[in-house]
């Protein structure tokens, strides 16, 4: 499978670009693009690419959304999306393209997000009453606040208390509700990314806690999603869709 890396150049992309180049899953690369400060042996621009390719990866940045998503359209390309923190404008693209191309979306790309997550709900359902916070802690890079994985979780967590809100970084004085999950994000030093879910019902605590040990781990789940896109007919699909198909 020929891969085509978009946000080669960065931290996330540097790695993909790796393990693509020494064939992890089959994979081979199609062309590394990098928009910004493009270096020897990579592409500035989608557009300068013209060769054969199978995929799209994207780790590059969400303000690229727009010229991301109307090339691998015009292209016929299934997309990975593995770059975070999208506005609703650049969802809605996101969504608008899957309607023509097979289009693979999700904040975390490593399967334990989501297993973390179907863990939470159970928790959840058997303890209504307990209070929930969820501590987010990634690098001091990222950008985004919460993580997309802490929203996962916390999405889940919702299913099955519908009428759950969120309190994210708790910024003014006053007592919880009985309804709200705590968010709270960390960004320290070089952190993969740790989540940690803490129940309390005032007699008893349960703590979930997932730690990403190497960031590889998130581009070998986003080439798992692109071997399992390729095959896929146009429409959005998720992480949930790659777990129910193996």
């Amino acid at each position: 499978m020929r891969v085509l890396v978009n946000g080669a150049g960065g931290h996330m992309g540097s790695i993909l670009r790796r393990l693509v180049e020494e064939g992890n899953q089959g994979t081979e690369l199609a062309a590394a693009v990098e928009s910004v400060g493009a270096t020897e042996g990579t592409l500035h621009s989608l557009e300068d690419f013209h060769g054969e390719a199978d995929c799209i990866i994207d780790f590059s940045h969400p303000a690229g959304t727009k010229v991301l998503v109307d090339y691998a359209v015009k292209k016929g390309l299934p997309l990975v999306v593995a770059t975070t923190g999208q506005e609703e404008a650049e969802i809605a693209m996101i969504h608008e393209a899957a309607k023509h191309i097979p289009v693979f979306f999700a904040h975390n790309m490593a399967v334990a997000a989501i297993l973390v997550g179907e863990l939470c709900k159970t928790v959840a359902a058997a303890f209504p009453d307990a209070d929930i916070e969820i501590l987010d802690y990634h690098h001091n890079r990222k950008v985004d606040v919460p993580s997309g994985t802490a929203l996962i979780i916390a999405n889940a967590i919702k299913e099955v208390r519908p009428n759950a809100t969120y309190n994210i970084g708790r910024p003014e004085n006053g007592k919880r509700t009985k309804e709200e999950i705590g968010i709270h994000s960390l960004r320290l030093g070089n952190v993969v990314g740790t989540h940690e879910i803490i129940f309390d019902t005032g007699t008893q605590m349960i703590t979930i806690k997932h730690e990403a040990k190497d960031r590889a781990m998130f581009a070998e789940g986003a080439i798992t999603a692109a071997v399992f896109l390729v095959k896929q007919k146009p429409g959005l699909y998720t992480m949930k869709d790659l777990v129910a198909s193996v």
